[in-house]
């Protein structure tokens, strides 16, 4: 599948260049001639901070395989982490008319790369700035950075499915891994959020939701809608 290793490359650059920089403090801790003694004194604290960093690194850059499911005119997931919000509001900028949505609070013990909930074309991609509110706070969808994708379904002509990529107060960078134009299939993956965040996913009104409130759903993997 497209971009199949690209968050553990992101999480292992991270990794490497705090490396860097702690070899660079011990080095400096035992030259230095007046704090030398103290630096030496707490590296072994600091080796095990950054072994503690790296390993939840690891763990948060995680990228499974999903197992997509190959019901026909099914929406999955574009999102690990929590449903807490399904409702109807009117989303202009893309789907250009009142439509369904399904919101999903990523917190920072989810896996954070985000997946094609249909296979389609990327007709719309949008940045726009905003403010940096916890992503658990529902309200956060209307004023934080976000970036908008617009999916073109190749399953079902006509319809459009939209995913909005949601920072949060310490998600602070949203990486789409897709460009207007390119041909996705279903659960292929499209965006990594970094540390914490939400995802919105618009629906035309004719889906018929499959999840509840409260339930966790896997990105790839949970059917969130079908078409009838």
């Amino acid at each position: 599948m497209k971009h199949s290793g690209k968050a553990i490359r992101a999480g292992l650059k991270l990794i490497f260049w705090t490396l860097v920089l702690l070899a660079a403090i011990i080095t400096a801790g035992f030259l230095a001639i007046i704090v030398g003694g103290f630096i030496v004194a707490i590296a072994g604290g600091l080796i095990a901070v950054w072994v503690l960093f790296a390993l939840f690194t690891l763990y948060f850059f995680r990228d499974p395989n999903p197992l997509v499911p190959t019901a026909p005119h099914a929406v999955v997931s574009p999102a690990h982490g929590k449903v807490d919000v399904i409702d109807e509001v009117t989303e202009l900028e893309f789907m250009g008319a009142e439509c369904r949505r399904i919101s999903m609070f990523l917190s920072v013990f989810d896996v954070h790369v985000q997946n094609a909930p249909v296979g389609g074309k990327i007709v719309h991609l949008r940045h726009h700035p905003g403010e940096f509110l916890n992503a658990i706070k529902t309200e956060s969808a209307a004023h934080n950075e976000n970036v908008l994708l617009g999916i073109e379904s190749g399953e079902r002509a006509g319809e459009k499915i939209g995913v909005r990529l949601i920072a949060g107060l310490i998600a602070r960078r949203i990486m789409p891994w897709v460009a207007v134009g390119d041909v996705l299939v279903r659960g292929e993956r499209i965006s990594l959020i970094q540390f914490g965040s939400r995802v919105d996913l618009y629906l035309p009104p004719a889906a018929t939701i499959k999840v509840k409130l409260g339930d966790k759903v896997v990105g790839g993997q949970t059917v969130m809608a079908t078409f009838d």
